[in-house]
């Protein structure tokens, strides 16, 4: 009889080893930075926030579409979205031979 290879685990096998420490921004801090992020980078920088704000709310998300989603972190997003294609467009304007968009 071989008892002593079940190692108590029966029940749930993979509880063990994946309670680690998690360490950094939960997921409400992560939405409210992007938020911020987003924001601000509609004054200054964004090309810099406009990203920061796309990766912090998609991180606040928890890398995904489909479930419930927080309203900062779904703002981080669609603001760092439209926040980084503006940025892009002032660019690619500015680099042109007028000087502007217009």
């Amino acid at each position: 009889m071989m008892a002593g290879f079940g190692g108590g685990t029966r029940g749930y096998p993979r509880s063990r080893g994946r309670t680690w420490q998690r360490s950094g921004p939960d997921r409400a801090t992560l939405g409210i930075i992007g938020t911020i992020c987003a924001v601000a980078g509609f004054f200054a920088l964004g090309i810099v926030l406009g990203p920061a704000a796309v990766v912090c709310g998609w991180l606040a998300m928890g890398r995904t579409w489909a479930g419930d989603r927080s309203l900062p972190a779904l703002v981080a997003v669609v603001l760092g979205a439209i926040d980084t294609l503006l940025a892009v467009v002032w660019l690619a304007g500015a680099a042109t031979p007028g000087g502007g968009l217009f």
